[in-house]
């Protein structure tokens, strides 16, 4: 199976578009409970950092094949995040939240998944690009 190019260019929206979904899980950073279960990472600062992260996603959709490393630092954003993701679902209950509120729960029930599926997508892609450089 060949991987395109404007598949590529997909997955890079498709990423952004995700990390955009926060602005619909934290209700335009009005969600309380999101922000009080990882205060540390998801403040309404984090959160509207990972909007900017998205946009970032989103602006080389179409130039990926010149930012080769800053693929790799989208890798690496996401492997965080996918890192900090594991370590909140050992310490706490998602449960939890999903009593308090449904969308918080939902979000972080799935964004670790999200931040790991991505951060396999981009270190694809900077294979990929490694190769045919090589």
């Amino acid at each position: 199976m060949t991987i395109t190019s404007k598949t590529i260019t997909k997955g890079f929206i498709i990423a952004g578009l995700m990390n955009m979904s926060v602005l619909i899980f934290s209700r335009l950073f009005n969600n309380q409970f999101i922000a009080q279960s990882d205060p540390d990472v998801m403040s309404n600062f984090g959160l509207l950092m990972i909007v900017i992260w998205g946009l970032a996603y989103v602006a080389v959709a179409k130039n990926y094949k010149h930012v080769k490393w800053l693929v790799l630092v989208f890798a690496i954003e996401k492997l965080i995040y996918g890192i900090n993701w594991i370590n909140w679902m050992i310490n706490n209950s998602v449960s939890e939240v999903l009593n308090k509120d449904i969308m918080a729960g939902t979000f972080f029930s799935i964004y670790g998944i999200n931040d790991w599926i991505f951060c396999f997508f981009f270190l694809f892609v900077f294979f990929r690009l490694q190769s045919k450089n090589s």
